[in-house]
Parts: C-alpha cells; sequence; structure tokens
C-alpha cells in the first residue's frame, strides 16, 4: 500500500505512534515526529532521520507554534496522525475534577488544538487526519465514565471535521482500539490478573499490539484510500461489536 509523501505524527514516542512512524518510513514518507519525551522522541527521530519537535499538545500555544515548524519542515502536509491519548480508569465519584480535566486535555482538547491549526493549511490541497479514539467511546465498560467521554467527544469531532472539510478533499476519520500492549497500558497489563480480565474481555482471547493498530492508522492515511472519511475504524479484537463467551 502506497505511504503519503509527507506526514506530522503526533504522540511519536509512544507505542502507537512509533510503530507507525516506523511503517511509514518504511514506505519513503517524510516525517516530522512531535511529542513532549524528550530522549525517547530524539531517540526515534535519530533512528527514522526524521525531524522531531517537541510540544505538549494541551497547550495551545505551543501546538500552533508546532504546527507551524511541521509545515516549514514538510512544505505541505499530506497526512497527520494524532496518537495521544491517557488511560484512566475510576468510576465516576472516585474520579477528581483535576483527573477529568487532564482526561479531557490530553484526549479531547489536544486534538481540537490540532485541528484548529491544521484546518486552514490542510484545506489547501487536501489530504488525511486520523484520530485514535476507543472502544470504550462505542460500548459501554465499567470505570470508563472519563476516558469514554473524552474519546467518543473526539468521535463526534472527527465526524463533524470530516463534513466540514469534505469539500476541500482533507478526509478526517479515527482508529477505535480495544485495550492495547503499549507502554501507556503497562499499569494493566503488568498486573497478571488484571491483564487475563482484559484478554477475557476481547472475543478474540488477547489484547491488541501497537503495531496492529498502526497498520490501520496506515490504510487511513494511505492516498489509496481517498474516498474514505467521517468513520471510525474498531480494531479492537471484536469487544465493541461481539459478545464473548
Amino acid at each position: 500500500m502506497t505511504g503519503p509523501k509527507t506526514a506530522l505524527i503526533t504522540g511519536a514516542n509512544g507505542g502507537i505512534g512509533s510503530a507507525l512512524s516506523r511503517k511509514l518510513h518504511s514506505a519513503g514518507t517524510r516525517l516530522v515526529l512531535a511529542g513532549r519525551n524528550k530522549d525517547d522522541l530524539q531517540n526515534l527521530s535519530s533512528e527514522l532521520g526524521a525531524k522531531s519537535l517537541l510540544c505538549d499538545f494541551t497547550r495551545p500555544d505551543e501546538v500552533a507554534s508546532c504546527i507551524t515548524s511541521a509545515i516549514d519542515e514538510l512544505g505541505e502536509i499530506e497526512a497527520v496522525a494524532h496518537c495521544i491519548g491517557s488511560i484512566l480508569l475510576k468510576p465516576a465519584h472516585l474520579t477528581s475534577i483535576l483527573d477529568w480535566q487532564s482526561v479531557m486535555d490530553t484526549n479531547l482538547n489536544s486534538a481540537f488544538y490540532l485541528l484548529h491549526n491544521l484546518g486552514r493549511p490542510m484545506s489547501k490541497s487536501g489530504g488525511s487526519i486520523a484520530f485514535v479514539t476507543s472502544a470504550a467511546a462505542e460500548k459501554g465498560l465499567s470505570n470508563h465514565e472519563a476516558i469514554a467521554s473524552a474519546k467518543a467527544g473526539l468521535a463526534g469531532l472527527t465526524r463533524s471535521a470530516a463534513a466540514t472539510y469534505a469539500r476541500n478533499q482533507l478526509r478526517i476519520n479515527c482508529v477505535a482500539p480495544g485495550l492495547t500492549d503499549t507502554p501507556l497500558a503497562a499499569p494493566i497489563t503488568g498486573n497478571e490478573s488484571a491483564r487475563k480480565f482484559s484478554e477475557t474481555m476481547h472475543p478474540l482471547g488477547r489484547l491488541g499490539t501497537p503495531d496492529e493498530i498502526a497498520s490501520a492508522l496506515f490504510f487511513i492515511l494511505s492516498p489509496d484510500n481517498t474516498w474514505i472519511t467521517g468513520q471510525s475504524l474498531a480494531v479492537d479484537g471484536g469487544l465493541s461489536s461481539l459478545q464473548a463467551k
């Protein structure tokens, strides 16, 4: 499958972001890698020979500066994958206001700030933007109130923005994973009983891998798939749509 000519990957130092960055690099895509973990980001950018940009995407001023720098580096951004997120598993009565605000900032507000700064420049020539939501946005899972709300909001943002920018040939979609075996999920996957319970929740009986989510994002970003927009692609081992035995 053909890769885009240029791409900006946010959260590039994370498990999914780094897997996607490597896939795109192998396809010949020129990359700008953005994130806030300096050491991991620099290691990945050195490995792939790509430009790296330190950015906290929960800060609107930093996002604006990052997008300007990415455009200066690439000239034209054909594809963007926003691979920034968090995991918070608490019932509402145990979720502090600070927890709630942090989840919204990381998972929803950061995506809006990205779109706010990319809508105009990417409307000039079109392209593809992919967000990462969650199976929890589609299926009611206990103790997911904050993260499910943020990811459902992101799915709504995806659909509305896809409608807004369709006339500019700017496609906007999202991938909705189940629990994926990444460093972010380590507090769950590193506990044997929690991991086994999570595996049984997924009808396919296992967790996802970063490469599997990255492959779905690559598919969405590819210029071979220019008739797909406003969609949420579930890559979740059947979690959101099937009843496990």
